[in-house]
């Protein structure tokens, strides 16, 4: 029920007299169960997002000497500010104390979650004041000059840094799992986290290339069975290629943990190029980063630089936004798929540039030009 044991006990109490004790009993399990189930639903990274968002109000809660359990319009109007402010439990890049916006949000997302799960009443009166607050603070830091800065977007790793990335990997173990993971990932635009995730099960070879079965996505739309399209035009670059030439070489090295029933997609390899278990989402950042490294290409990678990759070719080579979501896992039209599209270049993907390009273009076509 996501309440403290005294409130679940009154709701109980209330079932009891309506419907009997043997019919309420039934509506609390069915309330627990649909916790467990919301649960096992979120991502860890989700849970862990709400879990660092609450212990930064209990900071700020301390701070301030007041109460965790009262989170009322002004203490949560407060804490938002606070978080662009004084946030950070330390330091960040340049010294900074705050959060950068974008943080501040889920910061504050993820308290007023736990906050509720723990049965404290936060209206959505009260937490859009909330959020209208940090809008506010954050619009006057950035009237008073005030820059409050993250990491920035993940670099997206484009068709051409793609291809530069790939055909320097050597054929070593480690070399064909790193074309493997990151020819699939980028046609997937997938999630380190879902990399990590997959097990070589879930690979399913076809006449026309492979289907994928994602199972470790962060939302309902990510968990999908997107195609992937062999490539015979470019073998070196043919994702379906590159997965089987990996597992063939997972499968001389180590024959027992290639065929493991449930055995991960993709193996850790160390140094010495020993072959362990799965990857974890940051083991997978860690190879790509390596292998741009390798390419000469100074991408700083995060996990989300493959995703925003395809979501930017994608777009670029006027992909329908449908189409995008469903192979990346994102809801119809989504703003966080948008927010994944960078501009190749500001000065040609340019909202006034293309105005300027359509006026010339009937111009060309009013005086009989050639286009």
């Amino acid at each position: 029920m996501s309440t403290t044991d005294g409130l679940e006990l009154e709701q109980v109490q209330r079932w009891a007299a309506r419907h009997g004790n043997e019919t309420a009993l039934r509506l609390l399990e069915a309330e627990r169960v649909a916790d467990a189930i919301r649960e096992m639903a979120q991502s860890a990274n989700t849970n862990r997002t709400y879990d660092n968002g609450h212990d930064a109000w209990a900071r700020f809660c301390a701070a301030h000497q007041l109460p965790p359990s009262e989170p009322t319009r002004g203490t949560l109007a407060t804490y938002a500010a606070w978080l662009l402010t004084n946030g950070r439990k330390t330091p960040g890049p340049g010294g900074a104390t705050g959060y950068a916006k974008t943080s501040a949000i889920a910061y504050l997302t993820g308290a007023i979650v736990r906050l509720r799960d723990q049965g404290c009443e936060i209206s959505k009166k009260t937490a859009a004041e909330a959020y209208e607050a940090l809008e506010a603070a954050h619009t006057k830091m950035v009237k008073d000059g005030v820059r409050v800065k993250g990491r920035g977007q993940a670099q997206h790793i484009d068709p051409a840094a793609l291809e530069q990335i790939v055909r320097a990997t050597d054929t070593t173990p480690t070399g064909l799992r790193d074309r493997a993971l990151i020819l699939m990932g980028w046609n997937l635009a997938a999630r380190a986290s879902e990399l990590a995730g997959l097990l070589a099960d879930d690979v399913d070879l076809t006449t026309r290339g492979m289907k994928v079965h994602i199972l470790a996505g962060k939302t309902t739309h990510s968990v999908r069975s997107p195609a992937i399209a062999a490539d015979p035009t470019d073998p070196a670059l043919c994702p379906v290629r590159a997965w089987t030439d990996w597992r063939q070489a997972l499968a001389l090295a180590e024959p027992e943990r290639s065929a493991a029933t449930g055995a991960p997609a993709f193996h850790a390899i160390d140094r010495w190029g020993n072959i362990g278990g799965g990857m974890s989402p940051q083991a997978v950042t860690n190879a790509i980063g390596r292998a741009a490294d390798r390419a000469g290409i100074p991408v700083r990678v995060t996990e989300h630089s493959l995703r925003a990759g395809l979501a930017t070719a994608a777009r670029d080579a006027g992909g329908d936004s449908l189409v995008i979501a469903e192979q990346g896992g994102w809801a119809k039209n989504s703003t966080a798929m948008l927010g994944y599209m960078r501009r190749a270049d500001e000065y040609t993907d340019n909202a006034a540039t293309l105005v300027r390009r359509a006026a010339q273009q009937r111009r060309a076509q009013n005086d009989g030009q050639p286009l």
